[in-house]
């Protein structure tokens, strides 16, 4: 019944409020279909948010749910289809429209989607993803195994790549259904075979691109461990680029097509070809400016005077010899007539100062009998024998008196 009211006679806003919420309630919890285009975990939260959108119109509704049927759906994605088991309601604080989530399933892509992420997670959480484990290609194998369809457009790709980049190339090919049933199992086992095979040194698997349920033989996970034991590297070019089944997870090296995995398995022999050329020349100029630099060396060793004149050497240091020669002959000389000018000057003094230049002057030296010197009259006795030395000879004579000087007379 609708509600009456006037300018004059309002209805309470609560009371609309609440007659919307119980007339919404009366419909019920509803299962419904949609697209989730945004979800928002809230960390620390019970409840969280989540958008559907409805597939053809352009309607859509915020959804709330707990974490335990997040946790029941499996992992939810932005894009899955799901339907959803809801209550709708209104909140009385500010009169929204909103939708209580019991229960939510993907369906569809969106179910397949879901096992996958799970089954994902599973073998990622034993260690098969890890970067660690990857086995390195070899630079070029002694052979390649090839896995793919009969006369598929994936096997003339890759052989014809490989071919073109490494002509040489030898190819071990195992045909294996790439889809349906028994797709999984007949990889499975070409892949054992080629990896038993004593020169296969790489194997690709290669196939073409494809819709969700076309690849999903190849995230199967006995596949998928089958892919993780070999000890021969793989190399997954499984679908397009956007294609993301396991088997690329756990192979060794994804190639995003089956032409990207031919190049990656063998090297571009034209390309190699310029390397080799570009190196050697490089070599090639690196010994020329070797040789060059060494050459330059001994030129200006050779410039050099002694290797120019070996005796040359030997002349320098024989005129430094003379020369240094010469110079200690005229210091020796000079200190000769130094000292014999000292030695002449030293006798001079000597000479002025011996009695034999004084007697040479008419003075004479007395003498005792017994060779005493007289050098005062109290040396001597009247009738006492003294000897007069001269210049010549000595005389003999005898005191006949002694007689003392008076200085004080001598000084007047």
């Amino acid at each position: 019944m609708p509600l009456t009211s006037s300018p004059e006679q309002p209805q309470p806003l609560r009371e609309v409020v609440t007659l919307l919420k119980g007339w919404v309630e009366r419909t019920g919890p509803v299962w419904v279909e949609g697209q989730v285009i945004q979800l928002k975990r809230r960390v620390g939260y019970s409840i969280h948010f989540l958008t559907l959108r409805d597939k053809l119109a352009d309607v859509s509704v915020q959804v709330g749910v707990s974490t335990a049927v997040l946790d029941a759906a499996g992992p939810l994605t932005e894009g899955t289809l799901v339907v959803a088991w809801v209550r709708a309601t209104v909140f009385p604080g500010n009169g929204s429209l909103r939708f209580e989530c019991r229960e939510i399933r993907p369906t569809g892509e969106g179910r397949l989607l879901a096992h996958l992420e799970q089954r994902k997670r599973a073998l990622q959480a034993e260690g098969l993803f890890s970067p660690d484990l990857k086995k390195r290609l070899p630079f070029l194998p002694r052979a390649i195994g090839l896995v793919t369809a009969k006369a598929s457009a994936a096997e003339r790709d890759v052989v014809e790549n490989v071919r073109r980049r490494w002509p040489g190339a030898r190819i071990e090919i195992r045909h294996a259904l790439m889809q349906g049933q028994q797709c999984a199992e007949q990889v499975t086992d070409a892949l054992r075979a080629l990896d038993a095979h004593p020169d296969v040194e790489v194997i690709i698997v290669a196939r073409g691109g494809g819709s969700l349920e076309d690849l999903l033989p190849f995230s199967d996970e006995s596949l998928a461990r089958a892919v993780f034991a070999c000890r021969t590297p793989v190399v997954s070019a499984i679908g397009h680029e956007t294609d993301t089944p396991i088997l690329d997870l756990v192979a060794d090296v994804r190639a995003s097509t089956p032409t990207d995995a031919a190049k990656r398995v063998v090297p571009d022999a034209a390309e190699e070809a310029r390397v080799i050329a570009t190196g050697r020349q490089r070599l090639r100029d690196a010994i020329v400016r070797k040789v060059r630099t060494e050459q330059d060396w001994l030129d200006s060793q050779r410039s050099r005077p002694v290797l120019r004149d070996a005796s040359g050497a030997i002349a320098l240091q024989s005129e430094r010899i003379a020369d240094l020669a010469g110079r200690l002959d005229r210091g020796i000389r000079r200190a000769i007539v130094r000292e014999q000018d000292f030695v002449t000057s030293s006798r001079a003094r000597v000479r002025a100062l011996s009695p034999q230049a004084t007697l040479q002057r008419g003075y004479a030296i007395l003498t005792t009998d017994d060779g005493r010197t007289v050098a005062s009259i109290t040396d001597v006795e009247p009738d006492e024998a003294i000897i007069a030395r001269l210049i010549d000879g000595d005389i003999a004579a005898a005191v006949i008196d002694v007689e003392p000087h008076d200085h004080d007379q001598e000084e007047r």
